[in-house]
């Protein structure tokens, strides 16, 4: 029959690419040489270019403040600036890197996938660095200047009866800040390809996370209120998001589904041919 012949040539591929451990053991030292060789790379030219990509991290407070004079950001230890830029380099040097660390991951893992399993996970492999872009740009664009204009609307000005209160950031507070709200947005921007591989595993199909609807936003809102600063306008703007991509994650189940329900049509239709 058509799909055992099939199945036969998936196994045979499989046991084709077989190694013995060793061989493993090597191929893994070779990829994981290939990763951190490309991290530390990228972490040495990100450190020359450390002191830029921090002012462009704080162009966003920059804007708050435009127009002010006597503004700035202040460290308190004799090395914190130093391992400021230390963390901006290594956090550029991984998200420039990621691409090249994937591509290692899917190398190792591929010689034990079925032809359509590769296939199927290469989309996925480009679709995580551009969704992570994509929430990572929308914290930076839309959510920080709103956000330090809300917390930076707390100053008060002194007088008889009370001491001025101003605003004086400390470099690496606002670096893990700034970093945290990064990562929780990237991280939360690839839940419609956590959800599709779910489904291709048969792990979650679109009944069961329309369902679970109700919980999903309760999770939404408390993984907010746990990886933002406590202030509604940035909790509502992970929030948010997360929702509509829960709800676009309900689609590319479907869209799963309805192509199990094709392969697996044909299979018949072939099998019934054979028969």
């Amino acid at each position: 029959m058509k799909d055992a012949a099939d199945s036969s040539d998936g196994r045979d591929e499989i046991d084709a690419s077989k190694a013995p451990l060793m061989d493993h053991l090597v191929e893994l030292r070779t990829r994981l040489m290939y990763s951190v060789g490309a991290l530390i790379v990228f972490f040495f030219i990100s450190f020359y270019f450390a002191g830029p990509i921090f002012d462009f991290l704080v162009a966003p407070l920059r804007d708050v403040w435009e127009g002010q004079t006597g503004r700035r950001l202040i460290f308190t230890a004799l090395h914190e600036k130093f391992f400021t830029e230390i963390k901006v380099a290594f956090f550029t040097a991984f998200c420039l890197a990621f691409p090249i660390i994937a591509g290692q991951v899917y190398m190792f893992v591929a010689p034990g996938l079925y032809r359509h399993e590769r296939s199927a996970f290469i989309p996925f492999l480009v679709a995580t660095p551009i969704l992570f872009t994509i929430g990572a740009a929308f914290v930076y664009y839309l959510v920080l200047p709103v956000a330090w204009r809300f917390f930076a609307g707390f100053e008060q000005l002194g007088s008889a009866d009370a001491l001025a209160i101003e605003l004086e950031p400390k470099v690496n507070e606002y670096l893990s800040l700034v970093m945290r709200l990064i990562f929780a947005f990237g991280l939360s921007f690839l839940l419609p390809v956590v959800i599709t591989l779910l489904a291709r595993a048969g792990l979650a199909t679109p009944d069961g996370l329309r369902r679970k609807r109700r919980y999903a936003i309760v999770v939404a809102f408390v993984a907010a209120a746990i990886l933002t600063p406590p202030d509604p306008l940035s909790q509502l703007g992970l929030a948010i998001p997360i929702i509509f991509l829960y709800e676009i994650s309900i689609w590319c189940a479907v869209l799963v589904e309805k192509q199990k329900a094709e392969r697996d049509r044909i299979l018949n239709a072939e099998a019934g041919v054979e028969d």
